[in-house]
């Protein structure tokens, strides 16, 4: 497997249709579902690998891997990509439960945000995160992005309504530089 961008903790790299059995696993698992706020539906393994297939084909799409072991942990992508506006939203996801609050999240986002600005060229990035969502609150701040507003009431859980809180980042609040050396010893002359 090529590797696309490398981190110290992570890499991200390309999905597959093969990897269905563990995002189908991860899907159906009520606590992930909700942070995510996708418990909507049962996932089938015929529909993930029909959902990865058409991911593919975007190419904006990353399998998250520990780097020690490359064990697929989750994934991160883009989406509502403007080119025009130079702007777009970014999601992630530790689907293992073992390997969340350890910082690969954070680095994955660290590692997408900087191919967001310094590789497709964008100038704004954004996300949406529910408050109850504290760890995910942590990790994109500790990412860079700032908190730009807030959509009231969009999510009931047991009796209680939750806001969606918006944030974004621009390039000069990124706050690691990963893919300096690739970037740099490529452009010498």
């Amino acid at each position: 497997m090529g590797t696309l961008l490398e981190g110290t903790k992570v890499v991200l790299g390309p999905l597959t249709p093969d990897d269905a059995p563990i995002f189908t696993f991860w899907m159906n698992d009520l606590a992930t579902t909700i942070s995510l706020g996708a418990t909507q539906q049962v996932w089938t393994e015929t529909a993930e690998r029909e959902f990865l297939q058409n991911m593919a084909k975007n190419g904006y799409h990353f399998g998250i891997r520990r780097k020690d072991t490359m064990k697929l942990i989750g994934s991160c992508s883009f989406k509502n990509i403007h080119w025009q506006r130079q702007c777009a939203e970014i999601g992630i996801l530790i689907g293992d439960k073992s390997e969340r609050y350890q910082g690969y999240g954070t680095e994955a986002v660290q590692l997408l945000v900087e191919y967001g600005f310094r590789v497709l060229g964008l100038r704004n990035i954004m996300l949406s995160v529910y408050d109850f969502n504290k760890s995910a609150l942590r990790c994109y701040e500790k990412a860079g992005f700032k908190k730009i507003g807030r959509r009231r009431n969009v999510i009931f859980l047991d009796g209680k309504y939750y806001d969606e809180i918006l944030m974004d980042i621009l390039p000069e609040e990124m706050t690691s530089y990963f893919l300096e050396d690739t970037i740099h010893h490529l452009l010498k002359p």
